[in-house]
């Protein structure tokens, strides 16, 4: 089982999501860190480099996580997450990495 790490940021990303969104992520974290190759890789789009960040989504893909997985560490980073209106959250990802 991997370790679930976030960006110091992240616990905003949920507050902004209200409660049973982030119930959603964060079961959906638990499931990560078994297995976290569950996501879809990204690279880059639309000026946003995550080459090498996964991502997953939660509410109907109405939110996306995005994580890096760290096997050195046996650790999965949370880097983002949040709503995929207008590439909210691959921004915020681009810009905390």
């Amino acid at each position: 089982m991997y370790i679930v790490e976030f960006h110091e940021d992240v616990k905003k990303d949920l507050k902004k999501l209200g409660h049973s969104t982030t119930v959603l992520v964060l079961k959906k974290l638990q499931k990560i860190s078994q297995n976290p190759l569950v996501g879809n890789e990204l690279g880059n789009k639309a000026n946003n480099d995550l080459a090498g960040f996964r991502k997953v989504y939660v509410e109907n893909k109405r939110v996306r996580i995005v994580y890096k997985i760290i096997e050195e560490k046996i650790e999965v980073f949370v880097v983002a997450v949040g709503k995929r209106d207008d590439m909210e959250v691959d921004k915020k990802a681009q810009i905390r990495i």
